[in-house]
């Protein structure tokens, strides 16, 4: 957990999560309008979808190989 390798993984796998849970909010109503979008509350469900990546990361490097933030072992 104090490699480079690991945190490059989790801070991936972080900014995916952000961008997949803006994706489900915004994918979620029935038009996208990019002029009504209220930031604010949309930027917190990213950066809370962001900070639960992390822990995630966090808890599953003792199961993953060596260094990773991966869960399974031999994944990237």
């Amino acid at each position: 957990m104090l490699t480079k390798a690991f945190w490059l993984g989790a801070a991936d796998r972080s900014v995916k999560s952000f961008a997949q849970a803006l994706l489900l909010l915004w994918g979620s109503d029935e038009v996208f309008n990019i002029l009504e979008i209220d930031v604010v509350p949309a930027l917190g469900v990213g950066a809370g979808a962001a900070a639960l990546s992390l822990l995630t990361s966090i808890v599953s490097a003792p199961a993953g190989d060596k260094g990773s933030s991966a869960l399974l072992p031999g994944a990237k």
